[in-house]
């Protein structure tokens, strides 16, 4: 009798709704359809680590496709520098030692941008990986979605359907800061859908003047009130030149002194952008004259139960990603393409980022309409 494949599987990044819904895709595809053993590691690659597992069965997966957050809870830890008493430490070795100890075929790693490039390490380490792409920023290259990102953009759409009435009711100037520190996705998409002004994103540096103008000319119009939806990473002009200009440093940078100092400058500027939209608002206020009020929607993007489409997402790609491990495919991550999936080498996905171009059809569909994108 041929062994029983047995695979782990963990959450690593920020929670995201959906992770529950991909968890229960491939464990009911890879126990109920293919025998196999699954085992979760807790709080991401530190549970791997650390020996902190947790055994799926149909009972541990039962009812949780529509609960929020992930049961095998999660973390930002990297294995190459995770903190150990206080230090860091490349623990690579250590978890490749587990992977063998614990008799794994597969290892499927749910997360974002950060986690397929530390997916990608554990692959080069000889490891059989499996990625699925989850994210409420939508930014996980060569995906046509990721799940996660239609919940929040659900969530964020409906609270700036709610500012409608309270901007409408005291002339005022609502500005929403949504989530999205170098991709506009979930702005853009929630703006357009709830009818927002103005719209900015981090891909269009803005002109405070022309954001200004467009209220004033809302104003002369009869409408006294306006709804701005800013990404948290909205830059105006020169602080996005200057960014853009240190991440170049950065990536011309010869040694590691250079190197180090170009993220010390990075590190100085995301400082200097730190309460960036109550700047936004302010200035808005002393340019039109008008009262503006902040809201910032925060982690409430991120909780709670998934929308419908996430739920499919989710378990498509993760009944999709037991298919594969079957089949002996790894290296690879199980990416949206319409209706369909496709498997894509990590080498291709890790280290880049799924922004919105200039001409995508949200941003001319915006414009069409009259929204301000601040520039």
């Amino acid at each position: 009798m041929p062994r029983t494949k047995r695979i782990g599987i963990l959450t690593a990044g920020g929670d995201s709704p959906g992770l529950n819904a991909a968890i229960r895709g491939v464990g009911k595809t890879a126990l109920g359809f293919y025998g196999m053993e699954i085992i979760g590691f807790r709080d991401g690659f530190r549970g791997l680590v650390e020996d902190r597992r947790l055994k799926l069965d149909k009972t541990t997966l039962a009812g949780i496709l529509t609960v929020g957050g992930t049961i095998l809870g999660t973390s930002r830890d990297k294995p190459h520098r995770m903190t150990i008493d206080g230090r860091l430490h490349d623990m690579t070795g250590v978890i490749v030692k587990n992977y063998k100890r614990y008799g794994l075929d597969a290892l499927v790693c749910l997360g974002g941008g950060g986690t397929q490039k530390n997916a990608l390490r554990l692959a080069q380490a000889g490891l059989n990986i499996v990625t699925l792409p989850k994210t409420i920023d939508n930014d996980v290259a060569l995906t046509d979605a990721t799940f996660g990102f239609a919940t929040a953009l659900d969530i964020a759409t409906e609270a700036i359907d709610r500012l409608h009435s309270t901007a409408h009711s005291h002339h005022r100037i609502i500005v929403a800061e949504i989530m999205g520190h170098r991709s506009g996705w979930l702005t853009l998409g929630a703006g357009i859908a709830g009818g927002a002004d103005v719209i900015l994103i981090p891909e269009i540096p803005y002109d405070i003047q022309k954001i200004a103008n467009a209220i004033r000319r809302r104003s002369k119009a009869g409408t006294n009130f306006s709804i701005v939806a800013v990404a948290e990473g909205a830059m105006a002009g020169d602080d996005a030149r200057a960014y853009a200009a240190a991440e170049a440093r950065k990536e011309r940078a010869r040694n590691q002194k250079e190197k180090h100092e170009a993220k010390l400058e990075l590190a100085a500027l995301e400082a200097q952008h730190t309460g960036h939209t109550l700047r936004l608002a302010k200035q808005l206020e002393e340019l039109t004259r008008l009262e503006s009020r902040v809201t910032i929607l925060g982690y409430v993007q991120r909780g709670g139960t998934p929308s419908p489409a996430d739920r499919l997402l989710a378990t498509r790609l993760g009944s999709v990603c037991a298919d594969l491990i079957h089949e002996g495919v790894f290296g690879v991550m199980v990416a949206a393409r319409g209706d369909r999936t496709e498997p894509v080498p990590l080498e291709k996905v890790a280290g880049k980022r799924k922004t919105v171009p200039p001409d995508h059809p949200w941003v001319e569909a915006a414009r069409r309409v009259g929204t301000s994108l601040g520039d």
